[in-house]
């Protein structure tokens, strides 16, 4: 291989490398180059001397074959990424890719995403086709020598070496680095701050050496827990002298942290002995006895809510606790993981599909276990394919009767199918069987939206046609009304037979209708929708017959649902071993993003651009700031244990 073809073909990869990232970060609109961008850079030149290795220790026939394969699958990767992007607002991870079959059944949706925007997936391939049609200036007839081999061995170790003296001779970089190699829930927050490809890099790696990723995050984390340890110690030794009930239960944690070898469990042990619990209040059992129905609304957002077009969800939410400052933040995996923080008061783990792993595990606080074991008939309902993610083996493990389409649940085969029958069809199944609990997963509210693909919107087209709205907005609307009048269809055979009076019904979203465009949201909203924080401004219903009206503004999330809802409803359960708080205790509030970002009563903290920006009057020094973050790290890491470890089956036996 001549020395002038050598250089042509690294520099190809490295500006083929380059090109895809800086492409992507632009039409992902993560494009703000940060201080780590260099790392990006340096990053994209050792992996193209190591392709360039790759590629060219054959001869020209073989070189040019295994080139034209590196580059497509990379390309491939970047393309699949940027489309799972414009359709879910987040990236796929091997894991989810390696149950990518159900994706399928949405196959319409994801064609239609594709041939919207084909013109950027062709410049995807840019590097691919450039390989092709300019081989004879990239591919050299002869193989490297030894000399090009060593050259390029010594180039890949010294683009490492330079990469590691630029992150660990600065502190913030090194701190931001192990942050998002070992705590870091979210592979959108590694691709905008790393690069996708290095994203990528950590995905594999955790994939493959998840036990070592542990360790590590161990390690990063247990001056953090001990540091709060000894802040909750403090509070608890002044609450002593004040005499109060508390939403806690009966753990020996002493003797379990005297008996426990592994030393994961023993700081869990130590860190939730000494956390302090929520003391209860005057809600506490106020619906104590009640039936429970507990709905995630598919895509359920203020936007939906309309006086003349869905009435009965206005009526829910005005008429019931009016949160107005609730958060429903979206997670790696959207529906399921939506729907796993607000059945289970857990945060979901990064790169799985926690709700399907959660199935062999112990689960003491959600709804379904926490009513079955007093007796309660429990039911569970999704009207789609009942073993999308895998609901098959999460529901039932959370002591639901479950029954989806395909096992017991006959409504009429459409996309999306009907909240409305859904509810026709199970209703008669428990009206006449109290005490009972009922959850709820609806589908009438998914994307796409548009009067061609979702026969919801399509099936109420009429009551929406003259808004003065795009055609999108409608149509998001209109596939909501079917979900209002499935409420109100519910609200009625409550009503006939007099339960409406001593049931609770609580509904919560599993995300924001991310199938919207910004245009279409910031259209609906009536402004430009900041996207760190408001654009997950949410909805969340708790409502009974004859409840006294009530407007609580303290920050609060679906993280929160199950404490608050378990207070209410006078359930036992230990408010230290879950991550969000009741409500309507005096805890202090708290919620968090995917990406780290968090809100208190005292501000917001947006962790894309390290920044805190305090509520108008209030001053908090760095000290309070570092707490936060500390306390956010800690439940992320305390989440993903509980699952890993089934830690509540050790607690419980």
């Amino acid at each position: 291989m001549s020395g002038i073809n050598f250089v042509k073909n690294l520099s190809y990869y490295i500006s083929s490398f380059l090109f895809l990232e800086i492409l992507f970060k632009i039409l992902t609109n993560i494009h703000s180059f940060n201080s780590l961008f260099i790392y990006t850079i340096i990053f994209c030149i050792t992996i193209s001397v190591f392709f360039c290795i790759i590629s060219n220790i054959f001869n020209e026939k073989t070189s040019y074959i295994i080139s034209k394969i590196i580059v497509f699958i990379f390309c491939l990767i970047f393309a699949s990424q940027f489309i799972y992007f414009k359709i879910f607002k987040t990236f796929y991870t091997l894991y989810s890719a390696a149950n990518a079959s159900q994706v399928i059944e949405f196959w319409k949706d994801i064609f239609f995403i594709l041939g919207k925007n084909l013109h950027f997936v062709f410049l995807f391939f840019i590097p691919f086709f450039v390989l092709i049609f300019f081989k004879k200036y990239i591919i050299s007839s002869n193989k490297l020598s030894k000399l090009e081999v060593i050259f390029l061995v010594l180039l890949f170790f010294l683009s490492q070496i330079i990469n590691s003296l630029y992150i660990y001779t600065s502190k913030e970089r090194r701190e931001l680095l192990l942050e998002l190699k070992n705590n870091t829930n979210s592979s959108t927050v590694t691709a905008h701050k790393l690069g996708l490809l290095a994203s990528v890099n950590m995905d594999i790696k955790k994939f493959i050496f998840n036990n070592k990723a542990k360790s590590k995050s161990i390690e990063t984390l247990s001056q953090k827990i001990e540091e709060e340890e000894n802040i909750q110690k403090t509070k608890n030794e002044k609450k002593e002298e004040k005499k109060v009930e508390y939403n806690m239960m009966n753990i020996n944690f002493d003797e379990l942290i005297s008996k426990e070898k592994n030393a994961t469990l023993k700081q869990m042990h130590s860190y939730f002995k000494n956390l302090s619990p929520t003391e209860k209040n005057d809600y506490t059992g106020k619906y104590k006895g009640y039936n429970l129905i507990f709905i995630t609304a598919e895509s359920l957002s203020p936007y939906a809510l309309n006086k003349d077009l869905t009435p009965t969800l206005y009526k829910l939410v005005n008429e019931g606790y009016r949160f107005t400052n609730f958060y429903n933040p979206i997670w790696g995996v959207s529906t399921t993981d939506g729907e796993y923080v607000a059945c289970t008061g857990l945060i979901p783990k990064a790169g799985i599909w926690s709700f399907k792993e959660s199935s062999k595990n112990y689960l003491p606080f959600v709804m379904g276990n926490q009513f079955k074991k007093l007796g309660f008939k429990t039911l569970a309902y999704h009207n789609h394919t009942y073993t999308y993610y895998k609901r098959n083996l999460s529901h039932p493990n959370m002591g639901y009767i479950y029954k989806g389409v395909g096992n017991g649940l006959d409504v009429k085969k459409s996309w999306p199918e009907s909240d409305l029958e859904m509810m026709e069809k199970t209703i008669p199944e428990y009206i006449n069987s109290e005490p009972f609990h009922v959850y709820y997963m609806t589908v009438s509210g998914h994307l796409r939206y548009s009067f061609s693909g979702n026969a919801m919107s399509i099936k109420n087209k009429k009551f929406v046609e003259n808004l003065n709205l795009s055609d999108e907005a409608k149509a998001y609307i209109a596939a909501q009304i079917e979900l209002d009048r499935a409420l109100e269809y519910l609200l009625n055979k409550l009503e006939e037979k007099d339960l409406l009076k001593r049931t609770l019904i609580v509904i919560s979203p599993d995300h924001y209708p991310y199938g919207l465009s910004e245009v279409t949201i910031d259209e609906l909203a009536g402004h430009k929708v900041e996207k760190n924080f408001e654009l997950y401004k949410s909805t969340l219903i708790i409502y009974t017959k004859n409840i006294e009206p009530k407007v609580i503004d303290k920050p609060c999330s679906s993280l929160d649902i199950i404490p608050t809802i378990s207070n209410l409803l006078g359930l036992e359960y230990d408010s230290r071993l879950l991550m969000g708080t009741d409500i309507f205790s005096n805890s202090e509030p708290l919620v968090i993003f995917q990406n780290k970002s968090f809100i208190t009563d005292k501000g917001r903290y947006d962790s894309i651009q390290n920044k805190f920006i305090p509520n108008e009057g209030v001053n908090v020094d760095d000290n309070y700031i570092k707490r936060i973050k500390n306390m956010v790290d800690i439940k992320f890491f305390l989440s993903e244990k509980i699952l890993e470890l089934d830690y509540y089956r050790k607690l419980f036996n």
